[in-house]
């Protein structure tokens, strides 16, 4: 019979003198623990596939952190996120597939390939330059790998559809489809506001077609807010932040009678949240 042992202790890298570095070893090494053969039961069932959605809500839970401008959390979510890919990495380089190294490496690789401008010759005059180079040099990769080769190749189509039609629209600009300036935008917003308006008249008929014009607002609002700089996915975040808190305080001032209350008493009272919520 065996004798039982205590539990394993990390065992620490060694320092580089780098702190980055030797907060990202101090993981790793961490990782790799987990993952041991008499590591933690839970790490060791994870797949490649069943760690994927922890990307997401890590993902989500950082940038809700960045938009409170929550520093201390936001490092945590970020750690965390970084914890989820490492783990991939690590199950992904156990089952003789691809590890950390070759996500490095092939990362450092494109970065230096798609910023010629800092890492070569190429000479850019503004940030708008550069991004168009950069989606140059995506699309000629694409053409040379034989894949999509669209400029608007690359946009995940399970993107948040706000965050995913900023992504479109900054692609299409880049591209060369753009008005000269906002106005454009702004016309095209009243454009697609006034067909609505006529679905909604005719929406008992036809249906299908109120619905297929509301997206086009919403799609011609976000394309307006990349010609002002504003992203429409936090903009909706925040515009919903703001609603939460104004129902939940104009919810309490009216009690159980909020269902039964009248509209005009709810209106009253929804104007005095949103006067006591509003930034000073």
């Amino acid at each position: 019979m065996s004798e039982a042992t205590g539990p394993r202790p990390l065992s620490e890298p060694a320092q580089s003198g780098d702190p980055r570095l030797d907060a990202l070893a101090r993981v790793l090494a961490i990782v790799d623990r987990l993952r041991a053969p008499d590591g933690c039961p839970w790490d060791l069932e994870q797949t490649v596939a069943s760690l994927a959605p922890s990307l997401v809500e890590e993902a989500h839970e950082a940038v809700e952190s960045i938009d409170r401008a929550e520093d201390r959390h936001t490092a945590e979510e970020l750690g965390d996120l970084f914890l989820v890919i490492a783990l991939i990495g690590k199950v992904a380089e156990q089952e003789g597939r691809f590890g950390l190294a070759t996500i490095g490496n092939a990362v450092a690789a494109k970065l230096i390939r798609r910023h010629p401008h800092v890492f070569g010759e190429i000479k850019v005059d503004s940030s708008a330059q550069a991004l168009a180079n950069w989606e140059k040099i995506k699309e000629n990769e694409r053409k040379s790998e034989q894949k999509d080769a669209s400029a608007l190749a690359g946009v995940p189509v399970a993107l948040p559809a706000l965050q995913r039609a900023a992504r479109i629209a900054a692609k299409s600009v880049s591209a060369g489809f753009k008005w000269d300036d906002e106005s454009g935008a702004l016309a095209k917003l009243r454009e697609e506001v006034g067909e609505f308006e006529e679905a909604y008249r005719t929406r008992a008929s036809h249906p299908e077609r109120a619905e297929e014009e509301l997206g086009d607002v919403l799609l011609a609002a976000a394309f307006l807010g990349h010609y002002l700089g504003i992203d429409p996915e936090k903009a909706a975040r925040a515009s919903l932040g703001r609603f939460e808190q104004r129902f939940r305080r104009m919810e309490g001032e009216v009690g159980e009678r909020l269902r039964s209350a009248p509209l005009a008493e709810l209106m009253a009272a929804w104007e005095r949240a949103k006067a006591a919520t509003a930034k000073r």
